[in-house]
């Protein structure tokens, strides 16, 4: 199967009207090139309907990519799968230039997936961390030896035409029924562009990597931007390789929000078609039984007011919630009290969640996470 030449990029771009244009011309003209942008505030016109913690469910979209890669017995063979886990998460996006709303600090996010053959899987993501901003998540399905655990700390910069998100943090993969076999994975940057002329888009870029050192493979992977006058919209390039040899055992190209190819020797396959892939439903509590801080009932006027397109109502509504966030936070700094995380604490360089002691039995260990996440009660600030 050959790759295609150029993919429709209408999904993928958004032409603002001059009023929208001349607001965010408004905004970016206070900015200087390099400018951290994460205590700027942008206009709602800019948002995607749902906070970051939710947006790191798009790597759980297709369960049955990591569930069956433990089932692989070629240790290859399961990195290849890992890899192809990753790679899995990026498609899933908004038309246009649209960013999540950034979370505030004890905002978490609960969600959980059923699967065909009766097992389950478990997710929650807490804000951290205020400044600098981190978000910290965990994934487990013991019944099929999977856990996932990661935290996402991005710095937004203004660049001229262009603003960058630096993806920082990393996503631990395991499988427990494979003591020291752990996946590191580290994310590209994402760039919006044509923020002062042209058209908006947004595209990945930089070097991400998927790494497994017991396994002694590693898998660098490039996102291309698109050249002035060359290369096209999405595409990616990398390797997978023997990290002690350097010998290269397969090459990846394609386009990640369309389709992946994957080559050994001269043999190329399809590796994962995005166009094709059925995402799998994660299931949320309403939002009137969810707490206060939960992402979707804490957003859900601004949620709301967003998909009416009422940008009045929007800002009305973001700042309401961000508010109430500073007020909170100054009560805490008279008081003299420091917020801590209810379901995960620091742990070397990045955070694990606090549960711990998980049974190896998978029924037991399904009881313990799901009642971690869903009955774990808030903590009281320390002092």
């Amino acid at each position: 199967m050959s790759e295609p030449n150029n993919s429709n990029i209408e999904e993928d771009t958004e032409v603002l009207d001059d009023g929208t244009r001349s607001i965010l011309m408004g905004i970016i003209s206070q900015l200087s090139k390099g400018m951290d942008l994460h205590r700027v505030t942008l206009p709602t016109f800019v948002l995607e309907p749902r906070s970051m913690l939710e947006r790191i469910t798009d790597f759980m979209s297709h369960p049955e990519i990591i569930i069956k890669a433990n089932q692989l017995e070629d240790p290859i063979e399961r990195f290849v799968a890992v890899t192809k886990y990753f790679l899995s998460g990026w498609h899933i996006k908004p038309k246009g230039v649209k960013k999540p709303y950034n979370p505030i600090l004890g905002e978490h996010f609960r969600s959980q997936w059923k699967f065909e053959d009766g097992t389950e899987a478990f997710y929650v993501a807490e804000q951290v961390s205020h400044h600098p901003p981190i978000s910290a998540y965990y994934y487990a399905s013991p019944e099929n030896n999977l856990r996932i655990v990661g935290d996402l700390l991005p710095k937004s910069k203004f660049l001229g035409n262009s603003a960058a998100t630096l993806m920082q943090g990393e996503i631990n993969v395991s499988f427990t029924n494979r003591p020291g076999e752990e996946f590191f994975i580290t994310m590209p940057n994402v760039y919006a562009r044509g923020i002062l002329f042209g058209t908006m888009l947004l595209e990945l870029g930089d070097i991400a990597a998927v790494r497994c050192p017991k396994l002694d493979l590693v898998c660098s992977l490039e996102f291309k931007v698109k050249g002035y006058f060359t290369g096209s919209y999405n595409s990616i390039a990398g390797k997978i390789k023997r990290e002690s040899t350097g010998e290269v055992l397969y090459e990846i190209s394609g386009k990640w929000s369309d389709e992946i190819y994957i080559k050994e020797g001269v043999t190329k396959d399809t590796f994962f078609d995005a166009k094709a892939a059925r995402i799998h439903p994660k299931i949320v509590a309403s939002e009137e039984s969810q707490e206060e801080n939960e992402s979707r009932r804490l957003w859900s006027k601004l949620t709301a007011a967003l998909k009416i397109n009422n940008q009045d109502l929007a800002t009305e509504e973001k700042s309401k919630v961000e508010g109430a966030q500073r007020i909170k936070s100054k009560n805490r700094e008279s008081k003299g009290e420091i917020h801590v995380p209810r379901y995960f604490k620091a742990e070397g360089e990045g955070w694990a969640p606090k549960l711990k002691c998980v049974s190896d039995d998978p029924q037991t260990a399904k009881k313990q996470i799901k009642d971690f996440i869903f009955n774990t009660p808030p903590p009281s600030p320390s002092s």
